[in-house]
Formats: C-alpha cells, structure tokens, sequence
C-alpha cells in the first residue's frame, strides 16, 4: 500500500487528518482513495477540472509530481506521497 502523508497545515481545515494507506497505481487514483477516507479534502486539493490546485503541491518519493492536470504520475504500492498546502502572506 502506498503511505500518504499530509502537512500539519492541513488539520486546520481538516482536523481528523492522519497518515493513511491506500492503493493506487497513480496520484488520481491515490487521491480518489484519500478522498474516500476524508470526505470533502477533494474540493480543497482540486479545482472543478481536476486538476491540482494552485497551492497544493503533491511529492512522490521526495520528487514533485510532474502532471498538475491529469495526476497520472506513476505510484508504486511502497511509495510515499506527501500532500503539501504552500503557505503565503507576510
């Protein structure tokens, strides 16, 4: 199963958050399966097309993901994908 984490900025919007396990072979697939568990983290992550939205960056394996439209970055089942919110303001 492929390890996603989530930054601790997250648990703002959603306080339940936690490190979950689920299946898939892509980021879209992942993402379906995080959804699942955390109803409504989709709308917060994607825009309306589908794809990643502007201050979410998602990493896998330490690398970020290459395809912000259609989330077809490759996920092997001992991956490890981290969902970053990027901070702004000053």
């Amino acid at each position: 199963m492929t390890k996603v984490r989530f930054t601790a900025a997250l648990t703002r919007f959603f306080p339940g958050l936690k490190e979950l396990n689920v299946e898939g072979s892509t980021v879209q697939e992942v993402l379906d399966q995080v959804s699942s568990e955390m109803p409504g983290i989709a709308n917060y992550l994607l825009e309306e097309d589908g794809s990643l939205r502007k201050h979410v960056n998602i990493f896998v394996k330490d690398r970020l993901i290459k395809d912000r439209n259609t989330l077809s970055d490759k996920v092997h089942s001992q991956d490890e994908i981290l969902i970053y919110q990027a901070l702004s303001g000053g």
